[in-house]
């Protein structure tokens, strides 16, 4: 079983930046698809960013194109998620998730991840 332990997360005024990560340990760290999901009160969990095993493919929600960058270290188990330009409807609970496969592109459904962590708190105010 993947451990998986969101930081990064906090208040950001709209138009700031944060950077989130996601250590991972228990198991081989290159085996699997890596994915940011979030999820807002009242809304279902979304996936906003995800990246294959190698880092060579990444996959973003339309609403963050742009503005959000995914990226993977392999030798330190972690992903990251670089966040810019954020705005309030970004505020959500920040999940890192993970699926097995050394698939050629990321995952993009919800079902494919098997692994979560606690998730971490993005709120933007305006």
């Amino acid at each position: 079983q993947l451990q998986l332990v969101e930081s990064g997360g906090g208040l950001v005024q709209a138009g700031g930046s944060l950077r989130l990560s996601c250590a991972a340990s228990g198991l081989t760290f290159s085996s699997y698809t890596m994915g940011w999901f979030r999820q807002a009160p009242g809304k279902e969990r979304e996936l906003v960013a995800g990246i294959n095993w190698s880092g060579a493919s990444t996959y973003y929600a339309d609403s963050v194109k742009g503005r959000f960058t995914i990226s993977r270290d392999n030798a330190q188990n972690t992903v990251y998620l670089q966040m810019n330009s954020l705005n309030p409807e970004d505020t959500a609970v920040y999940y890192c998730a993970a699926g097995l496969g050394r698939t050629v592109v990321p995952r993009t459904t919800r079902w494919q991840y098997n692994n979560w962590g606690q998730g971490t708190q993005v709120t933007v105010s305006s």
